[in-house]
């Protein structure tokens, strides 16, 4: 009926934006507005979509990135011309990095003073054109409805990733005969459906049979393909641990037998050891990134590789693999798996678990309490708390991040949001307002350090706002951690530019109106945390931790996967010593 209603009849610009956003499935866009995108502001008020006020561009984009990831569709974010739309830069390329779909929309200045250098004028397409999958320059009302559509079409499919869609006010402005149907994306040049050849299928399939020690390497593209049962299927089929990707964690379920962990520059010891020591790796949905691999002269040097992939550019980009399987990772599956056979990999699976050797005795949750209190007791702590609930874990990026890897076992796909590609420091607190927005009925936890939670705090303002329940753990060493722990391990402990000096961070949610609480103590980490579930509202606990603390194993860059800085040995000591 609504198609009916509005199809043939004309409209503006501005009006026909919101319209074809509806009909997209958009409930809520996060935004801000501005003189070049006025018109569609002014538009919004005969539309159904909720508009989620920010408090900087920067946090739209992540808010629309967060909403994507945890739900899954597409998220909007809209700003206006000249500094509304470069704010949007770093929410745009940290989508990019992270293949989230998202649909950024910026007011332009009219189409007559484009050139001119006019006030907040700004080419934004020419900015982001090498951060995101398509972009779009508007100039017509009568071009709103098809770009809008193939802006979507382009987003969420083949790779998904982020679309900008610049819009002149002069073309928000005018009038033009609504079509949706005649809107319909063409796009003769942009076929993202692949299949792999038979071939290929079939030397795959030799590979995986002569293996004796395979390792699966399980990525992003697991969760984003939806292919989370597919992998656990193939993986139990065939006897083969899988070994994971930061983006990846969630894809397979942490208590599994098989799961090895996390691989790469802050992976467990014995996962790197495994991959080194492999014969046959398998790439799941993941690209190789350089935090995974290490040093690429001595990357798995005895291993064939099979690649399955999605995105035909990441093929032999930075690791040459023996087989590529180039199409949808869950179709693929769907192709392998009955044809797989399932030899006894007994041996190998636990010459890994030999591998593990004195690991678990390293680790700090295994050493006694001597009342110091590390950022990883504090994670294990809230996923111990939390881990029977819906939680979704949306993280920053720094020490916090990697412990939060390491300390929090996620059983289930996104509930780890996070910025891998990029490492965008001020992602999680606007993140998980998209993650709430997105999946309300989910406890929503931001892990966050002290440097990044102040790139972006402004938005606490949005979270009381929109009455949001989001608990945030801020965990405060007092430094940029990670550049600390790089200062310390290689510029002989100059601690130049890395100690903070913080407000009082629980006195700055009161004055948003937010509870909160400060935690110096271990024993006083659970009853806390408790005590954030219960509240009817969002609170921040601000952990003060150990200012020292590093996050190990480590690979140092340059440096060989299975080279590897691993925890020291224990040396008990307790807080009276110092």
């Amino acid at each position: 009926m609504k198609d009916e209603k509005k199809s043939g009849t004309t409209m503006t610009g501005a009006s026909i934006l919101w319209e074809c956003l509806e009909r997209e499935g958009v409930e809520h866009v996060f935004g801000y507005p501005g003189g070049a995108i006025l018109p569609a502001y002014d538009a919004l008020k005969h539309s159904k979509i909720h508009h989620i006020l920010v408090r900087h561009e920067q946090g739209a984009t992540h808010m629309a990135d967060g909403f994507a990831r945890a739900g899954g569709g597409v998220g909007v974010a809209v700003a206006t011309s000249g500094p509304g739309a470069t704010n949007m830069v770093t929410g745009i390329a940290t989508a990019m990095l992270d293949s989230s779909p998202i649909v950024c929309i910026t007011g332009q200045v009219g189409s007559k003073l484009i050139g001119s250098d006019a006030f907040q004028e700004t080419d934004i397409t020419g900015v982001t054109l090498p951060i995101t999958k398509h972009n779009y320059l508007v100039t017509h009302a009568s071009e709103v409805a098809q770009t809008i559509r193939e802006a979507f079409y382009v987003a969420r499919s083949g790779r998904p990733g982020p679309v900008l869609v610049d819009i002149t006010k002069d073309a928000q402005q005018t009038s033009c005969v609504f079509d949706w149907e005649a809107a319909q994306p063409q796009l003769p040049g942009y076929r993202p459906d692949l299949s792999p050849a038979p071939k290929e299928y079939e030397e795959a399939l030799k590979l995986i049979h002569n293996a004796k020690r395979p390792v699966i390497l399980a990525g992003h593209g697991i969760i984003i393909s939806g292919a989370m049962n597919e992998v656990r299927d193939f993986a139990e089929r065939a006897g083969i641990p899988v070994a994971l990707t930061l983006l990846g964690l969630g894809a397979f379920p942490a208590s599994h037998p098989l799961n090895l962990g996390m691989m790469g520059m802050h992976g467990e010891a014995w996962v790197n050891h495994a991959i080194q020591d492999a014969d046959l790796l398998i790439a799941l949905g993941m690209r190789f990134d350089d935090r995974v691999t290490g040093n690429l002269k001595n990357y798995a040097p005895n291993a064939k590789k099979i690649h399955v992939e999605i995105d035909p550019a990441e093929i032999n980009k930075n690791v040459k693999v023996d087989v590529a399987l180039v199409g949808d990772l869950r179709e693929v599956l769907h192709e392998l798996q009955p044809r797989i056979e399932s030899p006894d990999r007994s041996e190998w699976l636990d010459s890994i678990d030999r591998l593990k050797g004195d690991a678990a005795v390293r680790d700090i949750q295994n050493l006694p309490d001597t009342g110091h209190l590390y950022a990883a007791h504090v994670i294990n702590d809230i996923w111990r708390e939390t881990r029977e609930a819906d939680t979704v874990v949306v993280t920053d990026v720094g020490q916090h991040q990697m412990w939060e890897a390491q300390y929090y076992k996620h059983e289930k796909p996104r509930t780890l949001i996070t910025s891998g590609g990029l490492g965008t420091m001020g992602f999680a607190l606007p993140a998980a307002i998209g993650v709430k927005v997105s999946r309300p009925e989910a406890e929503v936890w931001v892990i966050v350090g002290d440097g990044g939670f102040q790139m972006t705090m402004c938005e606490l303002a949005t979270i009381v706002q929109e009455n949001l329940k989001i608990n945030i753990a801020i965990i405060n060493n007092g430094y940029l951690g990670m550049v600390r722990q790089w200062q310390e391990f290689f510029y002989e402990r100059n601690y130049s530019a890395t100690p903070l000096l913080n407000p009082d961070f629980a006195k700055l949610a009161e004055a948003y109106g937010i509870k909160a609480a400060t935690v110096h103590s271990r024993a006083d980490v659970v009853p806390t945390v408790r005590a954030a579930r219960e509240h009817n509202g969002p609170m921040l606990i601000n952990f003060h931790v150990e200012q020292e603390d590093t996050v190990y194993p480590m690979v140092a860059a340059g440096s060989a996967l299975h080279e590897m800085i691993r925890r020291p040995s224990p040396i008990v000591e307790t807080a009276e010593d110092e």
